[in-house]
């Protein structure tokens, strides 16, 4: 997936002052990229205040001219803001660029963008005077703005061959307008090939080539066969998902009737003077051609926001690397004296807190207040107390961010798990109702053993009524079998979670029970686009499979030591196998990499990776009847779904097509379905040949909340 420079929701970086809006990330939407620019001038006008005089920088400068640009610059001067517009082409040039008579989707349909510059017209043309009308008057200067950087009392805009600009806002709106991509392939360097179509009647009676899958090569085509040309599609994939609903039916249409030959399968092996080498899986063969559209979108213009100081998304940087090897060891250190390790066995020789307070415990052990103290004098009571309130305050956050009915819900029910069963009941309420007699004997001699320790019983073992094994394996990979716990274990792992997933996908449990699930739905959620995608990280997910089956052979080892006490094989899971599933698996794996790793590679690097819990719901999911559903007429191949996804699945690759998506490793979030602009995504559930049986009533789509809403 290709890097983007990391900007929030709202627009603003990293860079005090500096905003970005329009469609970086490839959202080509026209009504978008207007209201974003309109807010943004809108938020710093707010930000700034009223001027007291003309002296010192201006207001605000807007680095780029087209829809976004001009939309804020409108707003500025509504408002009252010195600004300065700055454009290496002309106004609009994007939209000066299409094809002559290129039809213009305005979605949403439904959307007013902010402020004054609004549209209203469906073709190049008619759209682009509309526009210039509107913006008659505002002062562009043409020059290339190189980057931002901070000066001493504002923001400096570099110039390509001109003194800066000073000013003390700034909005980037330069959109995708780096380079073009390019065919990668011998000859495309010739003049014969070309990135964008003026006017296709220049190439009437030719013989064409586009080679692309997006809407801009499908209307290129479309427009060079209605011109009179003899024009061939090509791509590499297997179809053409990526066009609008109305662009594909009119191909198809155009195909049927043999004004377009669409060549799938097949890349461009080389260009010539007077012929294109092609490549599909018969071979190489040559096809005659005068001209070759590569029509293949564009790079983002990183290196703008590298000199500007805008951190660009997965980019690894000496002081990145540095920061997150020292987090790792921070983690790994804090694990180490929560896991009773060599830390902790130094802090409790010396004393030092928690342990310091075993020395201060009161008399009374039936007390609230008795029973807290026994707890809190171990590190971890404190660690679950804190990871408790990451939870519970970073959930807010979320759902502040994501405004939906279904975060809501979903945020509420995994803090209420992780403060409920996972804190207060192991460390407060169980050993509170013990002591005074109100649980019955045999039910916590069943459960919680006995001990000399803390508040005389195991009680840490409640945390296996939520993390069933192998997630956590320590209430089945016991010295002596715990009959109950083996029962709830068997219950949990192949009863109930199997018919979880069946029902409702195993998002189930990772996205509304798990309590990794909890911190990286909270604490992971503004993490989540940092997540690595490919093929050659979608390797890694076998991870968590050879952890699975390591976690079996280990059942199987635990299983003979208890028939054969003091045998080679409970010798070997005592000595070996267990330290090293505790330390290498659980404190490492799960801990130090899966905390350490959160603000570099998002929350879910253990969950998606090396979780053998995971790992076996990937075969219950096999079965299930959940679902995302996509409305392909709705989908704008902007790629967010894909981006916002912490378990790196190309969740556009379903949409462009319309089809459910059933990717084992979905979590259920509700990032992708709450992110579409579009409200494309949905969730429900699907019968066995995929047809669609229901949509869930609860509404997970942002764009599907404020229609609901208004």
């Amino acid at each position: 997936m290709e890097p983007y420079p990391v900007v929030r929701e709202d627009g603003t970086t990293d860079v005090p002052g500096l905003r970005v809006v329009g469609d970086l990330r490839g959202v080509p939407l026209l009504k978008l990229a207007l209201d974003s620019g309109a807010r943004a001038a809108a938020a710093v006008a707010a930000e700034i205040g009223e001027r007291r005089d003309g002296a010192g920088p201006i207001d605000l400068a807007i680095v780029g001219g087209g829809v976004s640009g001009m939309a804020a610059a409108v707003e500025a001067r509504r408002l009252g803001l010195s600004f300065l517009v700055l454009e290496a082409r002309e106004p609009f040039a994007t939209i000066a660029d299409f094809p002559k008579g290129k039809p213009i989707f305005t979605y949403p349909s439904d959307l007013e963008p902010a402020g004054e510059l609004q549209v209203t017209a469906d073709v190049k043309e008619a759209l682009l005077g509309e526009l210039q009308r509107q913006a008659a008057g505002i002062e562009v200067r043409n020059v290339r703005a190189l980057g931002v950087r901070a000066g001493a009392s504002s923001l400096e805009v570099d110039l390509d061959g001109a003194d800066p600009i000073a000013a003390t806002r700034v909005i980037v709106a330069i959109g995708r307008t780096g380079s073009h991509r390019r065919l990668g392939a011998p000859g495309d360097d010739l003049p014969k090939v070309w990135n964008r179509l003026h006017d296709p009647a220049d190439f009437r009676g030719k013989k064409t080539m586009v080679v692309g899958c997006g809407d801009g090569a499908v209307e290129t085509a479309l427009l060079l066969a209605a011109a009179g040309a003899e024009t061939m599609l090509v791509h590499r994939g297997p179809d053409l998902s990526r066009p609008k609903e109305e662009n594909a039916a009119r191909l198809l249409e155009a195909e049927s009737t043999g004004k377009i030959a669409i060549h799938l399968n097949t890349s461009v092996r080389a260009v010539r003077p007077d012929d294109v080498v092609l490549v599909d899986a018969s071979g190489e063969r040559s096809v005659a051609n005068h001209e070759v559209f590569a029509m293949l979108g564009r790079v983002a213009p990183l290196d703008f926001f590298r000199r500007s100081g805008v951190r660009i998304a997965g980019e690894w940087t000496r002081s990145r690397a540095a920061a997150c090897a020292a987090f790792v060891l921070l983690i790994a250190a804090v694990l180490d004296w929560k896991s009773g390790g060599i830390l902790a066995d130094a802090l409790r020789a010396a004393r030092f807190f928690p342990f310091s307070l075993a020395s201060s415990l009161p008399e009374a052990r039936s007390t609230l207040a008795g029973v807290v103290a026994r707890s809190a004098q171990y590190p971890g009571f404190w660690y679950t107390l804190a990871y408790s309130t990451v939870v519970v305050v970073w959930g807010v956050r979320r759902v502040r961010r994501r405004k939906t009915p279904y975060v809501r819900l979903q945020t509420a029910v995994l803090a209420a798990i992780q403060v409920g069963p996972l804190f207060l009941l192991p460390e407060i309420v169980l050993p509170w109702l013990d002591r005074n007699g109100l649980l019955p004997v045999w039910a916590m001699d069943a459960l919680f053993p006995a001990v000399s320790w803390g508040n005389g019983r195991e009680y840490w073992r409640a945390y296996g009524f939520i993390l069933a094994w192998p997630l956590s394996v320590y209430n089945v990979f016991t010295d002596r079998p715990l009959g109950a716990w083996l029962w709830i274990s068997i219950a949990q792992t192949f009863v109930l979670i199997p018919l979880l997933v069946w029902r409702f996908g195993k998002g189930a449990y990772c996205g509304w029970i798990c309590s990794c699930g909890a911190l990286a739905e909270t604490l992971g959620d503004a993490q989540r686009e940092k997540m690595p995608h490919g093929a050659r990280w979608n390797r890694l997910n076998m991870l968590g499979q050879a952890l699975l089956a390591i976690a079996f052979a280990m059942l199987v080892l635990r299983v003979v030591g208890w028939q054969l006490p003091g045998s080679a094989p409970d010798r070997f899971f005592r000595t070996w196998a267990m330290p090293s599933w505790k330390w290498g698996v659980d404190v490492f794996l799960g801990g130090v990499l899966g905390l350490g790793l959160y603000f570099w590679m998002s929350g879910r690097t253990w969950c998606r990776f090396a979780c053998p819990l995971a790992a076996l719901m990937h075969v219950y999911a096999r079965f299930s009847r959940f679902a995302i559903h996509s409305e392909k007429a709705k989908c704008i191949s902007c790629g967010i779904c894909t981006q916002v996804c912490h378990q790196g699945i190309d969740v556009q690759a379903f949409a462009q097509r319309g089809l459910p998506m059933q990717d084992p490793q979905c979590v259920r979030c509700s990032a992708c379905v709450s992110s579409c602009p579009t409200g494309t995504l949905s969730f429900g559930s699907v019968d066995a040949r995929a047809g669609i049986v229901s949509v869930d009533r609860l509404i997970a789509s942002a764009a599907r909340a404020r229609e609901a809403r208004s």
